[in-house]
């Protein structure tokens, strides 16, 4: 009934009260250990690009409003981050992205600052603005904000003190330990509080914006845990070391209730797992499923051209339970005879190699020719 109510007040700018009050009631449901109902039509027996792709359609057809950058009339992006990104312990504050010390004289690392610091002119010092953590320019068409789009998703923006997010500009992320700030090779590191927040976001970004947003484009280092080498190490890293904070659940609650989609990475990011393998994160889900380790199986999956046929090899057969092929629209083709299947009736495309084991699962994309 609230969410509702709110649709129809959004477009009312003299009822922003009203989206605080209603983003603190929906607050309260945290869906920690649940799996919300957002995600009915997800098969989260999936997993990789299939995973992938369902959850990518879920949140670009539930991304019901386009909320405006900057609006006198209407509902924008700093209303939204003034609501999302708020300081709990003191609601007139929010909480700065890369932030970390409240208590020193040095005002660029401050934590949280009061909501009516922000920034609206040329002279910001001391004041706050919002940080695209996807930054606008590494975005492929770049990310604008003239009208109501991908540079304006409030997913992919913070609440930032205007000299950090100066001094970050648009660096690409890369691996650090401590505090937030520039790295030797000047690139930018989050800080170990914002790191998983940050890993989140970009993997959103991935997801909701896929031929945009591509994460290789915003962080340094190699690709080695993802299937498809489309997912730096360091996201995947530090979604598994730096855990969902009560935050992070509160910011995506009220993002949804402006925008419509949520987050699946801070809903569990065990998702991220799923899909791209890699360091295992916190299944929030309390799922049966895991992610089956191709290294743990010493896994060999390859087609032969000239036999027509897809053969598994594995030094730890005993530990297979079974082996199908999977459509690339999630239809099962048919099983494996014992670890190969011949393809000779199969049309040319991609499939994938379905490998269960107990409870667990592994995706492999194969190209039939």
């Amino acid at each position: 009934m609230y969410l509702n109510y709110l649709l129809v007040l959004l477009k009312i700018k003299s009822l922003k009260k009203i989206l605080k009050t209603l983003f603190l009631l929906i607050s309260c449901n945290t869906f920690w250990g649940q799996i919300p109902s957002y995600y009915q039509s997800i098969d989260l027996n999936l997993s990789g690009d299939l995973l992938k792709n369902e959850l990518s359609n879920l949140i670009i057809n539930t991304h019901q409003n386009l909320i405006e950058y900057t609006s006198s009339n209407n509902i924008d992006t700093w209303d939204v981050v003034k609501s999302s990104d708020v300081f709990a312990l003191d609601t007139s504050k929010v909480m700065l992205v890369y932030g970390y010390d409240d208590n020193d004289a040095t005002v660029e690392n401050d934590r949280t600052r009061s909501k009516s610091l922000s920034c609206h002119s040329s002279s910001c010092f001391g004041l706050w603005n919002r940080e695209h953590v996807f930054p606008k320019s590494l975005a492929s068409p770049n990310l604008t904000t003239n009208n109501p789009g991908p540079g304006t998703d409030v997913h992919n923006l913070r609440a930032c003190d205007y000299s950090t997010n100066a001094s970050r500009s648009n660096k690409k992320y890369n691996i650090g330990s401590g505090n937030s700030g520039a790295t030797n090779q000047g690139d930018w590191y989050p800080g170990d509080e914002w790191k998983g927040d940050v890993a989140r976001i970009i993997m959103f970004m991935y997801l909701r914006y896929p031929n945009q947003c591509e994460p290789i484009s915003v962080g340094e280092g190699t690709q080695l845990y993802s299937p498809n080498g489309d997912m730096p190490d360091i996201f995947l890293e530090w979604n598994s070391d730096d855990p969902v904070s009560s935050f992070e659940v509160l910011r995506n609650n009220a993002i949804s209730t402006a925008q419509g989609n949520r987050n699946p990475f801070i809903d569990n990011p065990y998702l991220a797992t799923l899909i791209w393998s890699g360091p295992e994160a916190e299944n929030k889900w309390n799922s049966n499923v895991s992610i089956l380790s191709p290294i743990h199986f010493n896994l060999n999956i390859y087609y032969d051209y000239n036999e027509k046929m897809i053969h598994v090899e594995s030094s730890s057969r005993e530990e297979i339970k079974s082996v199908s092929l999977i459509s690339l629209k999630g239809v099962k083709v048919g099983d494996f005879n014992g670890l190969s299947y011949s393809t000779s009736a199969l049309s040319n495309g991609i499939y994938f190699v379905k490998i269960m084991s107990g409870n667990n699962l592994y995706y492999k994309k194969i190209s039939v020719f």
